[in-house]
């Protein structure tokens, strides 16, 4: 891992948070292409903890191909960043502990405020890009956080991640996202943004969950 040091960047978009909005797949952010997939990944506290784990060290990202270069968590006491409810009100943040934990490589988790680099392509395309955790979420039973785009992407905007273990005991992995096009081929082409979706979308779940299997 390369440490570099923390620079107070702010998002290039507007709607923070946005993909907790409950209206989200019918009123996204202007310009934004929304998408929601939701997959039930198993059952019970085990699996629970074990996605959970995998999701905090960043590995939706790395199993999706991208390369995390620059891993650089908020200075000074934790950015607990926004998080919304169903209906789409802002909430206090569940966790706001300044201690960091280190995964085998030494990357430290998710945490809000982080900033993070990666680079990697999707379908042939490029996927660089400078990213913020907007906000991260510990709870018994929900695990998840979202990523803002700060720059150097090909599309602005955020995508969340979230592990639900329901009272039914089954595990759920889901992932929402709106993009809006940054880049000139895909503001020319904007069903490209809706192709790059569907493949990470599809990685992120190979990376997540053992009971994966192509969607049809």
């Amino acid at each position: 891992m390369r440490r570099g040091n923390f620079r107070d960047d702010t998002v290039d978009y507007a709607a923070v948070g946005a993909t907790q909005a409950a209206d989200l797949m019918h009123f996204p952010p202007e310009r934004s292409i929304p998408a929601e997939e939701s997959w039930r990944i198993g059952s019970g506290e085990a699996r629970f903890q074990a996605a959970s784990e995998a999701l905090l060290s960043w590995t939706a990202q790395r199993g999706a191909g991208l390369t995390l270069k620059d891993v650089r968590p908020a200075s000074g006491p934790m950015y607990s960043g926004v998080s919304f409810d169903v209906d789409g009100h802002p909430i206090a943040p569940s966790r706001s502990e300044s201690d960091l934990r280190y995964d085998a490589d030494g990357t430290p988790y998710v945490g809000g405020g982080t900033t993070i680099r990666v680079d990697g392509r999707v379908k042939g395309l490029s996927a660089d890009a400078e990213l913020r955790v907007i906000f991260a979420i510990e709870e018994p039973r929900r695990v998840g956080f979202a990523l803002g785009t700060v720059g150097d992407s090909v599309v602005s905007g955020e995508e969340s991640f979230m592990i639900d273990w329901y009272d039914n005991d089954e595990v759920w992995f889901t992932v929402r996202a709106f993009d809006a096009p940054a880049g000139m081929l895909y503001r020319a082409l904007p069903g490209l943004i809706r192709r790059r979706r569907r493949e990470l979308f599809t990685r992120y779940l190979r990376a997540i969950s053992p009971l994966y299997t192509t969607p049809a």
